[in-house]
């Protein structure tokens, strides 16, 4: 995809664990299991039924519109993130416990919490693989700028 600083636009979503991030999309428009779905040693999606199927989210902003599954999501993305193998930052379309969850046990364990932003429906369609983002405390992200 070629992106230009034309294409730069700013997204206010709402922070569910704040943080700071910076990294190239991985962008899906359907939810993601990361028990079976996500490597937590390599950070790639496993899933072969799943878009993303192959691809390595490890220190890219993942974007989805949420979990599917449980609360196994947690114990996944929190070995994915004591491994040094997770999204730099998730964005998603609701507010997803889960992935909250697990950010916020890793800042406890680890000291390493994980970005975590929910944002309106319409901002998540905006977004697009291989674009560079950046996330804000605020839960602001910025689009086809980054650091």
């Amino acid at each position: 995809m070629d992106v230009t600083a034309a294409t730069a636009f700013v997204l206010e979503g709402h922070a569910l664990v704040a943080g700071e991030a910076a990294g190239e999309l991985l962008v899906a428009h359907e939810p993601l299991s990361f028990w079976g779905g996500y490597d937590a040693d390599t950070g790639e999606i496993i899933d072969r039924r799943h878009a993303l199927s192959g691809l390595n989210a490890s220190g890219r902003i993942l974007a989805i519109p949420s979990t599917r599954g449980s609360s196994t999501t947690s114990a996944v993305l929190l070995e994915a993130i004591r491994a040094g193998k997770a999204p730099a930052a998730i964005l998603t379309s609701e507010v997803d416990a889960f992935l909250a969850l697990a950010s916020i046990v890793a800042d406890e364990m680890y000291r390493t919490p994980l970005p975590v932003v929910a944002l309106g429906l319409d901002d998540f369609a905006r977004l697009r693989s291989g674009v560079r983002a950046t996330v804000e405390r605020s839960g602001r992200v910025r689009i086809g700028v980054g650091r």
